[in-house]
């Protein structure tokens, strides 16, 4: 990280920061990795990077467009709500591909990206359901998220070729 990183002049240029810096070394451990590599399980767990990637995609997707913005998106989550989202979201098949996921993590990031600069951070949720969580809940619980999966994949990635280290060491 570079010391211009730190110099951060509001909270919502923090908050939003760090759920970049998450999102971009999530994707730093995939970046060179084959698709057959990408779906391997090397470590005691089920998870794969590509898995790891999709989940994350398919969730900025739903806590920015569905939950902040309150938008509807058929047959997205949460409907129908017997189904199993998270296990189907780590699962992973040939037709998954690091190129597809990798331009569908970008893609929804931005649309992230917009919703909330369009937003308060006290702005509640536009979700009925979740209203009484705000856009400054859901960036903390992204940041959250995002760097757990980003140290899951720091874990797969070196089981699979010994590359280590999320951070990109700038000077």
């Amino acid at each position: 990280m570079t010391a211009d990183q730190f110099s951060i002049s509001t909270e919502r240029e923090a908050l939003c920061g760090f759920l970049d810096k998450q999102r971009a070394d999530l994707l730093r451990k995939i970046r060179g990795v084959s698709d057959v590599d990408a779906r391997r399980t090397p470590t005691a767990s089920s998870l794969s990077l590509l898995g790891l990637l999709k989940h994350s995609a398919l969730w900025e997707r739903r806590w920015f467009q569905v939950i902040v913005a309150g938008r509807v998106l058929p047959g997205e989550w949460p409907e129908p709500e017997d189904r199993d989202w998270d296990a189907e979201d780590f699962r992973v098949g040939e037709q998954d591909t690091v190129q597809h996921w990798t331009a569908y993590f970008e893609e929804q990031a931005a649309t992230s990206r917009e919703i909330t600069a369009g937003l308060e951070l006290d702005a509640p949720c536009g979700r009925a359901d979740l209203m009484d969580r705000n856009l400054r809940w859901v960036l903390l619980h992204m940041i959250e998220e995002t760097a757990r999966h980003a140290g899951h994949a720091d874990i797969i990635r070196e089981s699979i070729d010994g590359s280590t280290g999320i951070y990109q060491v700038v000077s």
